[in-house]
């Protein structure tokens, strides 16, 4: 096998997994400068993590062994889905094996680990959380594979390293198409990540939280790789986004190791501008009514279909 291959999928999961937790430090960041707050260090992602692995933890007496091994499982499939995204380069041998679909499915998989704990516990806001995290869930997916199937009828593949590789190659062009589903993608990722307007993850009212309701028995380690495999689905998503409507950057082909280091500047000031834009449309947006979720999540699959159509009628 391709050396170059095996140095590009070893280092696009080193990166993902050691900078998840920064990218969602620079967007905690920006949200307080933007809100005229204090920020706080953009590291502090880091040292929430490593306090929560020097402490004991503390299990539920009723739970089951679901709850001890979820955190693993979750955190293992977001690892697993940034070795299928193409952030720095395209020739990826782990990609054989699994395309988009696929990658839809792994990060489905990962949410139902978190509701069956969630519930596993017996606690009401657990159950609370896992049910809204299943309702999002099942009106994001489907926004989320038409985004994807639009992306896939302009490059005749479902895989995200040649769809991002024959845009890449293709000349620099005005695609309606993928302006619709580029927007249906920003309401998707918001929503999926418990994000305003769906969720807000600085809150401490129970009543109102999704994703931060099933974690409120989790403590020590266990939170620790709970909070670094959501910062490692928000990190999966915005690359996602790069490979769809910003793949230019990425190492296309059998490209040189040159082309691969050059790739990784790329991808940080792509991170710098995405976690600006998406704090700034945090800050701009008051949250949602949980009721009003499938509203927004329904507008985003029509945005989707709107790509398709003008693909399909229009050819652009």
């Amino acid at each position: 096998m391709n050396v170059i291959a095996l140095l590009t999928q070893g280092l696009e999961i080193i990166v993902a997994v050691a900078a998840a937790p920064l990218f969602l430090g620079w967007i905690n960041q920006c949200r307080a400068w933007l809100q005229n707050r204090s920020a706080p260090s953009v590291l502090q992602p880091y040292r929430t993590i490593q306090k929560l692995f020097n402490k004991d933890a503390v299990i539920a007496a009723n739970s089951s062994a679901l709850f001890r091994v979820a955190p693993y499982i979750v955190f293992g499939a977001m690892t697993l889905a940034a070795a299928i995204i193409p952030s720095m380069g395209t020739r990826l041998p782990f990609t054989a094996a699994a395309d988009a679909i696929a990658l839809v499915g792994l990060l489905a998989t990962a949410r139902v680990f978190m509701a069956l704990a969630a519930m596993d516990s017996g606690t009401a806001f657990g159950t609370l959380g896992a049910r809204r995290e299943m309702m999002v869930g099942f009106l994001a997916e489907p926004a989320l594979l038409m985004v994807i199937f639009v992306a896939s009828l302009i490059s005749a593949t479902t895989s995200l390293p040649a769809i991002s590789e024959h845009l890449t190659t293709e000349a620099i062009g005005l695609y309606p198409s993928l302006a619709f589903t580029a927007v249906a993608f920003t309401m998707v990722l918001l929503a999926e990540n418990g994000r305003i307007p769906i969720d807000n993850p600085a809150t401490h009212l129970e009543l109102t939280m999704i994703h931060e309701a099933m974690l409120l028995e989790y403590s020590a380690r266990h939170l620790a790789l709970m909070e670094w495999a959501a910062a490692l689905k928000l990190f999966n998503y915005a690359c996602i986004g790069f490979a769809l409507f910003l793949p230019w950057g990425i190492a296309a082909g059998a490209a040189a190791p040159n082309a691969l280091l050059l790739a990784i500047p790329v991808l940080a000031v792509k991170l710098v501008l995405a976690g600006s834009g998406l704090a700034l449309i945090e800050t701009v947006s008051a949250k949602l009514r949980v009721f009003r979720a499938p509203e927004f999540l329904a507008t985003a699959f029509l945005f989707a279909v709107l790509g398709l159509l003008v693909h399909l009628l229009l050819g652009a």
